[in-house]
């Protein structure tokens, strides 16, 4: 016969057996006056937001003393560095864009134009890029492998300001690329070139010009004196910029379109770039320098031709 006090524990035991949860967890503990049971997120239920698409991962630098794999110099592949001259390839994609080799600042920099030309970039160090571009190549950690811009013909010139600019064996990189930055700023419609005695579309003109030549139309004639010839026969009025034409610029009644012949360095308009225009004129300066390098005298013509075309 079992003891009270033993009767007392064997219920005691049973008792709390029966109010646990199975598997031996612990009883659910009951909600606290004037507390209702916890709401739903609001969140449940709604489909959840796809995270934002992320930019190429950047491929790997080369190991520690070696050289990046740049391509090897030809005629179909040029070398676009700096930072706007990049860009705006990046940007206007109207060339074949192939690689692009950068910096790490730098290609932070330009992580939503190389991410939307559909680029990775190639991780190299500021020196790799001097190694292949030349101690004197300001590239700013940034280099472009492309192939060339599409030639196109005077025929194929899309009238829009009514303006084409044409030069006349201008060598100096430095200053076609000057040239083409302002034909953009201007709006004009193209430029006409020599194949020969003029500088490659790329590099350092590229450079120059920051971005313009991405977004000017260059023709590359064999003859520039046919070339004027056809403008003439397309309606152009030629204008031939010569610091010893008899007519100032400013008082030359002016027609579109129109197309403004710039000379060389130096040596200025050749004799039958001259025979070949409609009207020479100079352009007077008020100061006690009368002469302007041809990239500052192409800005000042396009300035006078716009203003009085109204355009």
């Amino acid at each position: 016969m079992a003891r009270d006090g033993e009767g007392e524990r064997e219920l005691t035991r049973d008792a709390a057996k029966g109010s646990g949860r199975k598997g031996g967890a612990s009883p659910r503990r009951a909600a606290p006056p004037g507390r209702g049971p916890r709401p739903a997120a609001a969140s449940e239920g709604k489909p959840r937001p796809q995270p934002a698409k992320k930019a190429p991962r950047p491929t790997e630098g080369p190991e520690q003393g070696q050289t990046p794999s740049f391509r090897r110099p030809a005629a179909e592949l040029v070398a676009l560095f700096g930072f706007h001259a990049v860009r705006e390839a990046l940007r206007v994609k109207r060339r074949k864009l192939l690689d692009i080799y950068a910096t790490q600042a730098a290609a932070d920099r330009l992580e939503g134009e190389i991410a939307n030309a559909g680029l990775r970039p190639h991780i190299v160090q500021p020196e790799d890029l001097t190694h292949r571009l030349g101690a004197t190549a300001a590239h700013q950690g940034l280099m472009l492998e492309a192939r060339p811009l599409e030639p196109i013909d005077l025929s194929e010139i899309s009238s829009r300001s009514g303006v084409v600019l044409v030069l006349d064996q201008i060598t100096d990189p430095h200053n076609v690329g000057a040239i083409l930055r302002t034909a953009a700023a201007f709006g004009v419609d193209a430029l006409v070139t020599t194949e020969r005695h003029a500088p490659e579309m790329a590099g350092v003109l590229a450079k120059a010009a920051s971005g313009g030549l991405e977004h000017v139309d260059v023709v590359a004639v064999v003859n520039l004196s046919r070339a004027l010839q056809e403008l003439g026969e397309m309606g152009y009025q030629r204008i031939g910029l010569d610091s010893e034409a008899p007519v100032d610029f400013a008082e030359l009644r002016l027609r579109r379109p129109v197309a403004l012949a710039l000379g060389g360095e130096g040596k200025g308009l050749r004799r039958l770039t001259k025979e070949n225009c409609d009207d020479l004129a100079r352009l007077d300066m008020p100061g006690p320098i009368k002469s302007l390098n041809v990239s500052n005298a192409c800005a000042v013509a396009l300035t006078l031709t716009l203003r009085r075309l109204g355009i």
